[in-house]
């Protein structure tokens, strides 16, 4: 007769207690995993998250409270929990998993890996780092009404980074306060500044810079005393910017100035954002009216693609202003308007303020057409998503505890049932991907760029780091000599960092050995030199096949190239060219808000493969696909309502 714990067998509830697990993360799905971890027996916990705790975490974090706004979610997290299991054993890091002293070794002393993540350079990471140690590891995500989770396994599954992702859609709160680095990011704080100012206070949608930023101030009660500073226990009392708006009669250059100048200032007082970042420069409203010319706009063409001067940004915002102050006043007393991409004075608000942040942060600026095209809609986190995505995890990982691998799935949360009645449809999990730079048993890729206009610091920040997610890559050159182009030792090969890539010798078909130590991670890259690359396009990743460089020839001489853009990144310059979505994708953005991140999906294969629904055995046409966080779309039938077919975080 089989012996039981509760509902467990005795063996399974036997291992629960003695085996050690990571969770990676401790919001949304975080909070209600490690509650639902103690309850279900595991005794012996580990959790990290460099996050603090903020007033918007708690309408679905509900380990958090008010009294702990501006403290370690990863600590409260632990606290919490134990009243759930006082005798569990719960270690806390307010930390940075990427941190380098949780290594190889580190994750070897854990039976399994449970990611509750919200961007994809960490996720990047912790796949890796798993499978450096043959460490199992549940990844996770949601979106809205939708999530999904998954099992990676060294050998057996296909990992995080074996499908393409495309470009990530949604963003950390400190990103888009304190430390844009693309067009979407100011994109979405304009987005967020209309509704500060004219429509539905949403604490979600802060606009001020974030003083608790966990990189500004890495000390957690530094963190905390800021956060904490107006009030004691972190009872925040937060002053409405709509009132304050009104206070001033929406005057629109006191607006401007407190938005574009006062609190730019504040931003470069947190001096640590700036160290490895080129500080934002603050506008001032009466300097640009008496200095400089006067053209309100650049270039030629329809008036919604002309890309507009600062003064005629300036005027924009002005106007447009005007123009929403009038409609607010007309609704009455207490109105509030929605942002419409096809409402004029609310797209001329956001393309104003958008661009004039983006000028601010030294990003090329963008025509109305632009910012029109790229604004989309954000999903609201949904607490009850998250508690659905977090027992799942614990029922994968207790397949994993009994030695049942082979039974894991990829489960599939739809916000509608399909044709068979599910809203829960489980996959058979696929097998590595041959072709996978990241998993294979030799990771190759190739790489379009111009070695005339590619610097070494580049190659290291723009392609190694941001592309293909290294944290402190070695890099040396195959020439026959063993030249070292970039040191993972500071200081040792900074020399380099702006030279180009020709000065080294590096050409059409040179080869690159990439190493990351603490990765345990080795990747070669095949150069191929083009001088034909689209404008604002630093590089292009072209396929990880071995074969896609041509040979080397030596006897061509190079000729000069024309210009290939700034850094601009509206469309992330790490990106390849990859063929059309399918029409049956729908790409979804995610719950928690996403990857510090920008690189964007390598190319993927035009082939569809056919997949099996893990209960009923059918077979379907349509191709499982990846979105930034590694979640994959559910396949069906192909007669299937499309709302089961979702690409998330």
């Amino acid at each position: 007769m089989v012996q039981l714990v509760g509902p467990l067998r005795k063996e399974l509830a036997d291992s629960l207690s003695t085996c050690k697990v990571l969770v990676v993360g401790a919001g949304g799905i975080g909070c209600e995993l490690l509650k639902n971890l103690v309850l279900t027996g595991f005794k012996n916990i580990e959790v990290i998250d460099l996050d603090t705790i903020d007033v918007s975490n708690l309408n679905r974090q509900f380990l958090f409270q008010k009294k702990h706004v501006g403290k370690s979610k990863a600590q409260v997290a632990k606290e919490s929990a134990l009243t759930f299991c006082p005798t569990a054993n719960i270690t806390a890091y307010h930390d940075n998993i990427m941190n380098p002293d949780y290594n190889t070794e580190f994750f070897r002393q854990f039976i399994l890996v449970m990611n509750a993540l919200d961007n994809r350079a960490a996720r990047n990471h912790v796949n890796r780092m798993c499978l450096a140690a043959d460490i199992p590891l549940i990844e996770s995500g949601t979106a809205g009404y939708l999530g999904q989770v998954t099992v990676i396994k060294k050998g057996l599954t296909e990992c995080y980074e074996c499908q393409p992702k495309p470009t990530q859609k949604t963003f950390p709160g400190c990103t888009i306060r304190n430390t844009p680095s693309e067009p979407i990011h100011c994109i979405v704080w304009a987005k967020y500044l209309f509704n500060q100012l004219f429509g539905e206070d949403d604490a979600d949608q802060e606009v001020s810079p974030d003083t608790a930023d966990p990189e500004a101030a890495w000390n957690p009660e530094d963190t905390a005393a800021r956060a904490t500073a107006s009030e004691k226990d972190g009872d925040i009392k937060r002053v409405s910017t709509k009132e304050w708006a009104r206070s001033t009669g929406y005057d629109s250059v006191k607006l401007f100035h407190k938005l574009f100048k006062d609190d730019i200032r504040y931003l470069l007082t947190m001096d640590k954002l700036w160290k490895k970042r080129k500080a934002p420069t603050p506008l001032d409203w009466h300097q640009l009216r008496n200095s400089g010319p006067k053209e309100e706009s650049v270039g030629s063409g329809l008036k919604d693609q002309q890309v507009l001067s600062v003064w005629g940004l300036c005027k924009m915002f002005q106007h447009s202003v005007e123009t929403l102050r009038t409609m607010l006043q007309e609704k009455g007393e207490g109105a509030e308007l929605v942002w419409d991409k096809d409402d004029a004075p609310a797209m001329d608000f956001v393309t104003a303020a958008a661009n004039l942040r983006m000028h601010i942060f030294s990003m090329n600026t963008k025509s109305r057409f632009d910012v029109k095209s790229m604004a989309g809609n954000i999903i609201p986190a949904i607490a009850t998503t998250n508690a659905i995505i977090a027992g799942l995890i614990v029922l994968e990982s207790l397949k994993i505890l009994s030695g049942e691998l082979e039974s894991c799935r990829t489960i599939f949360l739809n916000k509608c049932p399909n044709l068979r009645k599910k809203l829960l449809v489980p996959c058979i999990l696929d097998p590595p991907c041959a072709n996978c730079y990241v998993c294979a048993s030799k990771p190759e890729v190739t790489v379009k760029l111009n070695v005339h206009k590619t610097t070494v610091l580049c190659l290291q920040d723009r392609i190694l780091k941001e592309r293909f997610g290294m944290v402190a890559p070695d890099v040396q050159i195959e020439d026959g000599k063993g030249t070292i182009l970039i040191s993972s030792e500071e200081g040792e090969t900074d020399a380099n960092n702006h030279k180009f890539l020709a000065d080294f010798g590096i050409r059409n078909g040179s080869r690159l050995q990439i190493d990351d130590f603490l990765q345990d991670y080795t990747l070669l890259v095949n150069v191929l030199h083009t001088e034909e690359l689209e404008r604002d396009v630093e590089f292009e990743v072209v396929g990880e096949a071995p074969d896609k460089a041509p040979p080397p020839q030596p006897n061509k001489e190079e000729v000069n190239s024309v210009t290939n853009g700034n850094k601009d990144s509206a469309q992330p310059s790490t990106s390849s060219k990859a063929p059309a979505d399918d029409d049956d994708i729908m790409i979804v953005e995610s719950d928690e808000e996403g990857a510090s991140s920008s690189s964007a999906a390598a190319p993927s294969s035009g082939t569809k493969r056919r997949h099996s629904d893990a209960e009923t055995g059918e077979s379907s046409s349509k191709r499982l696909r990846m979105d930034q966080s590694g979640a994959a779309a559910a396949p069906t039938n192909d007669d299937d309502d499309d709302d089961d077919i979702i690409a998330l975080d």
